[in-house]
């Protein structure tokens, strides 16, 4: 390849003609102070450890007054005052391309599944830039997910973005798994950020299956692994899905979890001493979600439909992050831990849960089933003490009448197995069914 004389003189003036070295300062908690070296704030370090220690990859964070605050990948073993720091790059990038399906991945974009190197590969900066509003396209079409629930009542749009609120232990991990087997995407991105890592194994092999992984590309940041390094797995997992839907490939991404994630920048935000506010999370983490949830979405080439699962602390539904990504998200699906108590699952809350895009992707019938079928779930969930203790008179209520009478075909409707699928053609004439409109 024969280059312009302008190109040339580009990289040239571009170019570091003195690779800058600097010295470690001080260390407090898990940050680095670095003193004689200049480089922007997510750039990437080497400090050199002992002489039997690994160097630590390191990523800058931060400045106080002519020190460089940089935190660290891995340990910090071996780090030492005086020990050199070289800067290792300015931009951060990680690999991609059709040879990452059926990978699992860390947040750097290294194999964890011991398999063939991604040296070849190529690479692509991390921190994309959202779609212009101007220049996203509407989704106007159903994404199949394959879940009856979601499909019927909370139905998703191409390029919507959806959380999924949830306790812990409510079935969110097993949502994610069916998402991943049966939705209608060309290609699956799953970040699973801060997860145990007894789970990920189990999340492969169980919940996502083979058949699962063969169109996915996995990036696994496991709890115990560095602040920073958590943070940069969600970022490296929305670049891979960005250079999929640039490719002209619809893509399903999904984050296990948000919070997680958000735990990770007040971490980062604390440890180079922004100010804390709302329940100890600084102000950047709130400008953090999102600019990376807007990079979801749709593009002027396809589509990214995004699933972001939120740990609700306590099952407090007013968390602070997961109030923060109510108000980004396109919609929201509860998961009950009542319902899983009730072995109802998935435990999706119907009555909890809203997609802002659902009428304008269904038919008009549709719409009306729907809100046919909340009318009945709403005057259940009104009544049941009532219900339950027989109080209630048949009769005085025809809506609650029509719902008892459906409540065990509602419930059959509403459940499936973890490995059933069921196309949202499907789903939608059974609510017409069930309902008995049309």
């Amino acid at each position: 390849m024969i280059l312009a004389w302008t190109d040339i003189e580009e990289s040239v003036r571009k170019a570091d003609t003195i690779r800058p070295v600097g010295r470690v300062r001080n260390l407090v908690g898990m940050v680095i102070e670095v003193e004689g070296l200049a480089a922007p704030v997510g750039s990437l370090c080497r400090i050199h450890a002992g002489r039997n220690e690994p160097d630590v990859l390191s990523e800058v964070i931060g400045f106080r007054n002519d020190t460089l605050l940089v935190m660290p990948y891995q340990h910090t073993r071996g780090v030492a005052t005086g020990r050199r720091v070289d800067l290792v790059s300015r931009k951060m990038t990680v690999p991609v391309g059709p040879q990452l399906l059926g990978r699992v991945i860390d947040g750097l974009g290294r194999p964890l599944d011991g398999g063939p190197s991604l040296a070849g590969l190529a690479r692509k900066a991390l921190g994309g830039v959202p779609p212009g509003p101007l220049k996203r396209k509407r989704s106007v079409e159903i994404l199949g997910t394959g879940i009856r629930s979601i499909d019927s009542m909370i139905t998703t749009g191409r390029g919507q973005r959806m959380g999924i609120f949830s306790g812990s232990g409510v079935g969110k991990s097993i949502l994610l798994g069916m998402l991943a087997r049966n939705a209608e995407s060309e290609v699956n991105v799953l970040a699973l950020i801060g997860e145990r890592g007894r789970e990920v194994k189990e999340f492969l092999e169980r919940d996502l299956g083979p058949e699962g992984l063969a169109r996915s590309v996995v990036v696994v940041v496991t709890s115990d692994e560095s602040a920073v390094l958590r943070a940069k797995g969600a970022d490296t997992a929305m670049t891979i899905a960005e250079s999929f839907r640039e490719n002209d490939q619809s893509v399903l991404f999904m984050m296990d979890s948000a919070t997680r994630y958000a735990m990770a920048l007040r971490e980062i935000g604390l440890a180079a001493g922004e100010p804390p506010t709302t329940k100890g999370y600084p102000p950047s983490v709130f400008a953090a979600l999102p600019r990376l949830c807007e990079r979801a979405g749709w593009s002027d080439i396809n589509s990214m439909t995004a699933f972001f699962s939120v740990l609700i602390e306590g099952d407090d539904i007013q968390d602070p992050v997961g109030d923060a990504m109510r108000s980004i998200l396109d919609g929201h699906i509860m998961l009950s831990r009542d319902l899983a108590r009730r072995h109802h699952f998935p435990a999706v809350d119907v009555l909890g849960s809203v997609s802002r895009l659902r009428n304008d992707v269904v038919k008009a019938i549709d719409i009306e089933a729907g809100a046919r079928l909340m009318g009945w779930l709403k005057a259940l969930e009104d009544n049941r003490d009532l219900i339950n203790i027989g109080a209630y008179v048949a009769g005085s209520d025809p809506i609650l009448d029509q719902a008892l009478e459906k409540e065990n075909e509602i419930r059959s409707f509403l459940t499936q197995g973890m490995r059933d699928g069921y196309p949202a053609t499907e789903s939608m004439s059974g609510l017409q069914q069930l309902t008995g409109v049309g």
